[in-house]
């Protein structure tokens, strides 16, 4: 290895982790015919002149598999938030009950989960892609440490090590499209 030039692998791995925790939020925000808080993490509600996540004016539980309930701390942003999950494009009809908002998760049919996977293998696609642009840094510091009088050798040992680092977030995004897809379609 190079005395004095080096690539730094750990600040590739760490943007390469970041493309997979993005994923994982992407992932989260997926309907599979289970309840889950994190549907709603997406939706925006207008209060107090600014757009709020749906958490912070209300607390959000999930009491039985198939519902999500909102308590709205202010009575007076009970219509906006429901304005808001309906806008919102999830397909989930919110009811009323006083301060409370009830969101009964509808049973998926098989066209919409086979709609989810593809959504599913799209947010892995670019996954797959942050992944592949990280690489391509870390190969353009090494032609650069060429340059710079990194030896042949150095340098073969730095291309491989960036795209063994490469091959395994990789199958980490192929891992978790699969863990989801089979998630999504589980009756």
């Amino acid at each position: 290895m190079a005395d004095d030039i080096e690539i730094d692998t750990a600040d590739l791995e760490r943007r390469m982790e970041g493309a997979i925790a993005s994923l994982r939020t992407e992932f989260a925000s997926l309907r599979t015919g289970r309840a889950s808080a994190s549907i709603l993490e997406p939706v925006m509600v207008d209060a107090y002149g600014q757009m709020t996540p749906i958490n912070q004016v209300g607390t959000v539980n999930v009491p039985e598999p198939r519902m999500v309930t909102i308590n709205v701390w202010d009575k007076g942003l009970v219509n906006k938030v429901e304005k808001a999950i309906r806008n919102s494009g999830l397909g989930i009809n919110p009811q009323m009950n006083g301060t409370i908002i009830m969101l009964p998760i509808p049973e998926l049919n098989e066209e919409r989960r086979r709609d989810l996977t593809k959504v599913a293998s799209q947010y892995a696609e670019n996954a797959r892609v942050a992944v592949r642009n990280v690489r391509r840094d870390g190969m353009d510091q090494i032609k650069k440490g060429k340059n710079d009088g990194m030896s042949e050798d150095d340098q073969k040992f730095w291309e491989t090590e960036v795209q063994d680092l490469t091959n395994r977030f990789i199958a980490r995004v192929d891992d978790s499209l699969e863990t989801k897809q089979a998630e999504i379609m589980q009756v």
